[in-house]
């Protein structure tokens, strides 16, 4: 199976005043295509870092990091942007949608930074990957007029337009409560299993991430442990098994 990620040694520092904060430690790990990775740790774990490199939002200070084949390490700001808006779907914990904008134009933003494709087209992807989350009928309405749970997956309609190579989602539960989130861990193993996407999911609730098929556990800026998560959960199990009457 093809690597889409693949980490070597890598190590983040900061310099805090006259103090070296050392983020992450030299971390190793591959991704393959198609697998659902969850990443957990407590805060000061190195998680939030980890997820800035991933994002290429940010430079590791040493090792290696080759997305899709290309080393991230070698790239200019310019060229780093390209790569994430070509590469990278972000869903973000506070879903960041432009509040006087439909859900329609709100997925199309990540397509007016690719020249070359016309309004009609952006607008046709837009509301295919509305399709995909199941939103289409939704797509006239601002944020204001949606829910929670429909917001945020406006947001992961946006990160599907480019078809990229990984989903990477910061907290994308945690604003949410027990069922929605539930929905939203559906739609995400309907999107790896059916749609194939790889998806690398920041969390630190252990039942968000009992619903991936691999779990790395960060701590002090180290991998503590890389398990595969022998008996994957099914979220569209678990939202079936909430309670019908209850203050979700």
């Amino acid at each position: 199976m093809a690597e889409i990620l693949n980490i070597t040694d890598l190590k983040r520092e900061f310099l805090v005043g006259s103090q070296v904060v050392r983020a992450l430690k030299g971390v190793d790990f591959t991704v393959n295509t198609g697998e659902f990775l969850t990443i957990m740790g407590s805060s000061g774990s190195g998680k939030s870092t980890m997820l800035n490199i991933l994002g290429c939002l940010d430079k590791a200070t040493a090792g290696d990091y080759l997305l899709d084949g290309v080393n991230v390490r070698s790239l200019s700001k310019d060229e780093l942007a390209k790569l994430r808006n070509k590469k990278i779907g972000f869903v973000f914990q506070a879903y960041n949608l432009l509040p006087r904008t439909s859900a329609l134009e709100n997925v199309e933003l990540p397509l007016l930074y690719q020249p070359g494709i016309s309004h009609k087209e952006r607008q046709e992807r837009a509301m295919h990957a509305l399709e995909m989350v199941k939103l289409e009928d939704r797509h006239d309405h601002t944020p204001s007029q949606l829910s929670g749970g429909q917001q945020q997956r406006v947001a992961i309609a946006r990160a599907l337009v480019n078809e990229p190579v990984m989903i990477l989602a910061d907290e994308a539960t945690g604003n949410l409560d027990t069922r929605t989130s539930y929905e939203i861990m559906t739609l995400m193993q309907e999107l790896n299993q059916e749609q194939k996407k790889t998806i690398v999911f920041v969390t630190h609730e252990p039942d968000i991430a009992s619903f991936s098929s691999r779990t790395i556990m960060l701590r002090d800026g180290k991998i503590q442990r890389d398990t595969p998560n022998a008996d994957v959960r099914s979220a569209k199990d678990a939202l079936a098994a909430l309670p019908k009457n209850d203050d979700y």
